[in-house]
């Protein structure tokens, strides 16, 4: 056994005993996720409500975190602050507290935050203060779910050709299982759902895919190899892979565990969403993925498999 061959590559372990099962959970928190979303929503940040905008400039760096403690025992609970520039200058996005968001509302968010921020010894000067308005938010949720498409779309054709349709639903469904389930993580937890969020959503969808291509592409193979029937050329191909999927799975969690713990509050929302989706990514691509091409109608055969075969050999005679 080799030294980070964590499972033997003749390994039996039986995943597809727990196919039924496997498939009931994901579709119970798919559905749950769903729920959370419609009736309890997001708590969308000041990237999709609008809010005001405040740049400032102070003499010496400061601590980003000390920065949104002070905002926060101002009311300004759900701050958002980013150094840019030199360690001096700040960019502070805030809801502001009163009704009406324009006409000189971003003015006097700007002072009340300048107040917040007054620190002994290291003055800050407001250099620029505009509101941003819900708009910009929606056409950036748009965007999010056009790009989406366009993944989705893409992942389609590209495993069409590589593999076989079936293969290409069963991907697809898996990695939409993926999103669904991260996306509704956020409505339910409550946590805050900003652009670093959509962005580590998306992230999610290419992990998820690229380990489910790799156990698709050990099925094809024992497909070619094997004089078995579908379920034991699943479990096979599971099995070996799995220790490339976990060792595979395992850096990827530590690496978005360390940023979620020192990343710092900018980049939370990124973390946590690309650590979630990497376990539930990691799972679906054990459990449901390969589960989904042994029953109804996605069940793959050698049949299915044998055209391409063909095909491939044409190709590969080719001079």
């Amino acid at each position: 056994m080799k030294p980070f061959n964590l499972f033997p590559y003749d390994s039996k372990i039986d995943f597809m005993r727990l196919g039924r099962v496997s498939l009931t959970i994901a579709a119970l928190l798919v559905l749950g996720s769903i729920a959370a979303m419609t009736f309890k929503g997001f708590n969308f940040a000041l990237d999709f409500t609008g809010g005001t905008v405040t740049e400032m400039r102070f003499e010496q760096p400061v601590d980003v975190d000390d920065v949104r403690a002070r905002l926060g025992e101002a009311g300004y609970g759900n701050a958002q602050v980013q150094t840019f520039g030199s360690g001096n200058d700040l960019l502070i996005r805030v809801q502001p507290k009163g009704e009406d968001e324009e006409g000189g509302a971003d003015q006097d968010t700007a002072r009340e935050i300048q107040q917040a921020l007054a620190i002994p010894g290291n003055a800050g000067t407001v250099l620029k203060s505009d509101f941003v308005g819900p708009q910009v938010g929606k056409e950036i949720a748009i965007n999010g779910i056009w790009a989406l498409i366009f993944v989705v779309v893409g992942f389609m054709i590209y495993i069409s050709f590589r593999f076989e349709k079936k293969f290409a639903v069963a991907a697809t469904l898996t990695t939409l299982h993926d999103v669904v389930v991260v996306t509704g993580w956020f409505a339910l937890s409550g946590h805050e759902f900003d652009l670093t969020v959509l962005a580590g959503i998306l992230s999610v969808m290419g992990f998820s895919i690229n380990d489910t291509i790799v156990v698709f592409d050990r099925i094809r193979e024992n497909f070619r190899s094997m004089r078995a029937d579908s379920r034991t050329v699943i479990n096979a191909a599971i099995n070996q892979t799995l220790s490339r999927t976990v060792i595979t799975s395992f850096v990827a969690i530590l690496t978005m565990l360390a940023l979620y713990v020192y990343g710092g509050g900018s980049l939370r929302g990124l973390a946590e969403s690309m650590l979630i989706g990497a376990v539930i990514g990691t799972l679906s691509s054990i459990f449901v993925a390969s589960t989904l091409l042994s029953f109804g109608p996605l069940k793959v055969t050698k049949q299915d498999l044998m055209p391409k075969a063909r095909d491939e050999e044409a190709l590969a005679r080719r001079p």
